[in-house]
C-alpha cells in the first residue's frame, strides 16, 4: 500500500487500518493550550510555568523554539515575555500578527475552534447551538486558563502570589480559551474572572484545569 506524506497542519490523531498515527504541529506553530498541568497554580514561579510549556511543545515535536507561558506576577506583565509575533497554532493558523493584535477583541482569533493543544486536540470548551445559545458540554469543562492578567495583557493582583501557592491561599486571574460564557458577545481570552484558588479543587468548579497558554519566543 502506497503511503503518502502526512501534512504538518493535520488534525493530531488520523485512523489508518485501525492505527492511531500521532501527528507533528505544523513548523510554524507559535501558540498552543497546554494539555495538561496537574500543579494548579504552584508552578514555581514563572520559571515553571515556562517549562511546562518548553516539556510539551519539546514532546510534540516542537523544541526546537523558546517558549513562555502567558503568565504575569506582580511585576511582570505577561505580555512582555512572548515575543513579537507572529504566532500560529497547531494547524497553522494565524492566531495574531503582533502583541497589540493579539490583544485587540476583533482582531486576535482566540476561539474553542482555534486554541488547541500543543497535540492539535481541543479541552472542553464551552460550544454554540443552532440558535446561538452558549451550550455546557458533558464532563469537566476546561476553558478558564490561568493567565493572572488583565485583558490587556498587563498584570492583575491575583496570581497565586506569583504562581507559588496551589491552594485556597490566593486567586488567579482566569481566561477564557472558548471566549465564550455568562456574558453575552466575545468573553476575554486574558481575564474573565478570578479564580476561587489556586488549587485543582478550586479551579475545577468555574470550569478549569489548570491549563496555560504558550507562545514560542521566536
Amino acid at each position: 500500500m502506497n503511503k503518502k506524506p502526512l501534512a504538518a497542519a493535520a488534525i493530531a490523531i488520523l485512523s489508518i487500518g485501525g492505527y492511531a498515527i500521532a501527528q507533528k504541529p505544523a513548523a510554524n506553530m507559535g501558540f498552543f493550550v497546554t494539555s495538561a498541568n496537574p500543579k494548579g497554580g504552584n508552578l514555581g514561579g514563572l520559571a515553571g510555568g515556562d517549562a511546562v510549556c518548553q516539556s510539551l511543545a519539546q514532546a510534540a515535536g516542537a523544541g526546537g523554539k523558546t517558549w513562555h507561558a502567558y503568565l504575569s506576577t506582580s511585576t511582570v506583565d505577561a505580555k512582555t515575555r512572548i515575543g513579537n509575533g507572529p504566532w500560529y497554532n497547531f494547524k497553522g493558523e494565524l492566531i495574531a500578527q503582533n502583541v497589540a493584535d493579539l490583544h485587540t477583541p476583533d482582531k486576535n482569533k482566540i476561539s474553542g475552534a482555534t486554541a488547541l493543544t500543543e497535540k492539535g486536540t481541543a479541552p472542553t470548551y464551552l460550544t454554540k447551538n443552532a440558535a446561538g445559545e452558549v451550550v455546557r458540554p458533558d464532563g469537566d469543562l476546561q476553558h478558564d486558563i490561568l493567565t493572572g492578567t488583565k485583558e490587556d495583557g498587563t498584570k492583575d493582583a491575583d496570581t497565586c502570589k506569583d504562581w507559588t501557592v496551589g491552594n485556597a491561599d490566593a486567586k488567579a486571574m482566569l481566561g477564557h480559551a472558548d471566549r465564550l460564557g455568562r456574558n453575552a458577545g466575545l468573553n476575554p481570552w486574558s481575564a474573565a474572572h478570578p479564580s476561587q484558588g489556586c488549587g485543582m479543587e478550586q479551579l475545577k468548579p468555574t470550569g478549569g484545569a489548570g491549563l496555560l497558554y504558550c507562545f514560542a519566543t521566536n
